[in-house]
């Protein structure tokens, strides 16, 4: 399969990017996004594109995919609601509006979060815009559109995150992570974990749209 990667330099999209990688069914993975990737490898192609709201000039490199593991985001920190609906749901929505129209046969994959708000009328603004997105993905003419909603992440393998505090606390409490993701995999995910379900749901579908952590990992945990 081919696949197109948004997101790769963060740290779920390192997961999902390594993954795929590894799997032999994925020929072709194509990373677009701002920042280059410092890995080579025979399956990967990169596409610095700076303007994710315009994808235009890109929509001959954009066809023939057969899934978009779409992981980018930011966080919700210090931003207001205008502002994050712009980097969260307007930009989401030109790439996938563009990606629906040149591939209707894709299976689209989206990170989300728990604590989605599929009504859109909650009072967290996170989880209102988050689910405004959701729902404008599901009407949108792919062949799939999964939402995936991980609650902690654990980055395995080397996987960093970007953020300084967040590796720190990552790297304090990875020990107890492992032990959490053991017996309460409702609670806890890995960036393996979450790479491999959404390999899973693009070959294998899934019985509902949404997808929960527990969900992750027995997705993940399924034959590949």
């Amino acid at each position: 399969m081919r696949v197109l990667l948004f997101g790769a330099t963060g740290m779920v999209g390192q997961g999902v990017l390594r993954e795929c990688l590894l799997a032999a069914d994925v020929q072709e993975v194509v990373a677009v996004g701002r920042t280059a990737l410092t890995q080579e490898h025979g399956k990967l192609h990169q596409v610095l594109h700076a303007d994710m709201f315009d994808f235009q000039p890109l929509e001959h490199l954009l066809q023939g995919f057969d899934a978009c593991l779409f992981c980018l985001g930011v966080s919700s920190v210090g931003m207001d609601e205008a502002s994050y609906t712009r980097q969260t749901y307007d930009l989401t929505l030109v790439a996938a509006s563009t990606l629906a129209r040149l591939n209707p046969q894709m299976t689209f994959v989206y990170v989300s979060g728990t604590g989605t708000d599929s009504s859109e009328r909650g009072k967290v603004m996170w989880a209102r815009v988050k689910g405004k997105t959701e729902n404008a993905l599901l009407r949108l003419p792919f062949k799939a559109v999964y939402l995936f909603r991980p609650g902690i992440i654990q980055p395995l393998h080397g996987v960093r995150s970007k953020t300084r505090l967040y590796q720190t606390v990552y790297t304090l409490i990875g020990p107890l992570l492992s032990l959490v993701r053991r017996v309460r995999p409702a609670w806890v995910v890995s960036t393996e974990t979450v790479g491999r379900a959404m390999l899973a749901v693009v070959r294998h579908g899934a019985p509902q749209p949404v997808i929960e952590p527990a969900h992750i990992n027995r997705l993940a945990a399924e034959r590949r």
